[in-house]
């Protein structure tokens, strides 16, 4: 009996123990699921990361790159710039062809305005030095406006104001600060563009900054012709629709006025450039003048230093405001 006793003692000693407790056991399995589920949320997070950071890269080398017709926002080393909208037909004005015989030999006169200056101080400088008879339009409320347009002056360029206006795709395209809109009252329209010309030291006249909607609407664009009638401005219709009423207003109130005859640089290829100016010094040679307008571009700076010299001995470069007149 005893011997079974004992038997039995050492079997119970030999008898395997369980590896955990099982509290100890439990706590495991729960750090591992953590420890697994951090894991998870750290790959995640860095996968949104590099999604985010895609995204921002794409958005912005799609920015930099050539906008096609009809797309205007591009991204400025300083900040957004807006540039033109570009209407998908043009509607250049109508001129009158003249079969007399010009009664001064001169050569025909050709002004060139530069769009859109003010978010890039460098790129305003390499256009101003390159020929004093460019005309500059600033937007009004950019970075360097007050800077740029000390720089024009110091260097006898005419400066234009570029004013914003409400484009018919508004407000998926926002032409920037200082816009114009349809919706304002006529209070409102002189209060923003008076705000807009006391931004631009040295302005002598003013171009639409897109406004294909603005620029249709007659009774509105006769309250701005009233503001620059009182500060005898002149405008350039940039002619960003067929609808645009800016003659007909010029007309009745009798402010200097003329029209764009040609976009050099709404397509950013260099071949395309110089076929625009091409048609710039036809026009000019047909009809006396012609008035083209350009955009701060590299590839347009580039274009106009390696064809200047040329054009003027075909036609003579002169400031936008010795082609304006008063129009009946």
């Amino acid at each position: 009996m005893a011997n079974a006793k004992a038997k039995k003692t050492q079997r119970q000693k030999k008898k395997p123990r369980n590896n955990k407790p099982p509290k100890r056991k439990a706590a495991r399995k729960r750090a591992t699921a953590t420890s697994q589920l951090l894991r998870i949320i750290a790959g995640l997070a860095i996968l949104t990361l590099f999604v985010v950071a895609a995204g921002v890269l794409l958005h912005y080398l799609l920015q930099r790159g050539n906008p096609p017709l009809g797309v205007t926002p591009q991204i400025d080393s300083q900040t957004t710039r807006p540039f033109e909208i570009y209407p998908s037909v043009d509607h250049p004005p109508k001129k009158t062809v003249t079969s007399a015989p010009p009664v001064h030999p001169e050569l025909p006169r050709v002004a060139i305005i530069i769009d859109d200056v003010g978010y890039d101080r460098k790129v305003a400088a390499k256009f101003i030095r390159l020929d004093k008879a460019f005309t500059i339009s600033i937007l009004p409320q950019s970075p360097f406006t007050k800077r740029i347009a000390k720089d024009a002056r110091k260097n006898g360029l005419e400066i234009m104001l570029h004013q914003p206006m409400e484009p018919n795709e508004y407000p998926r395209v926002n032409p920037g600060p200082g816009v114009l809109l349809t919706s304002m009252s006529p209070d409102e329209i002189i209060e923003q563009l008076n705000a807009n010309l006391n931004a631009v030291p040295g302005v002598i006249g003013v171009n639409n900054h897109m406004g294909s909607k603005m620029t249709s609407d007659a009774p509105q664009m006769r309250q701005i012709f009233s503001v620059l009638k009182r500060r005898k401005l002149f405008f350039i219709d940039s002619r960003t629709t067929g609808d645009s009423k800016c003659r007909l207003s010029a007309s009745l109130l009798q402010v200097p006025f003329a029209e764009r005859d040609v976009f050099i640089d709404h397509r950013q290829n260099s071949a395309f450039i110089h076929k625009q100016l091409k048609e710039l010094v036809r026009i000019a040679k047909k009809h006396g003048t012609a008035i083209g307008i350009a955009h701060p571009h590299a590839s347009t700076y580039d274009v106009l230093q390696e064809v200047l010299p040329e054009m003027k001995k075909e036609v003579e470069i002169v400031p936008v405001s010795r082609l304006v007149k008063t129009v009946s």
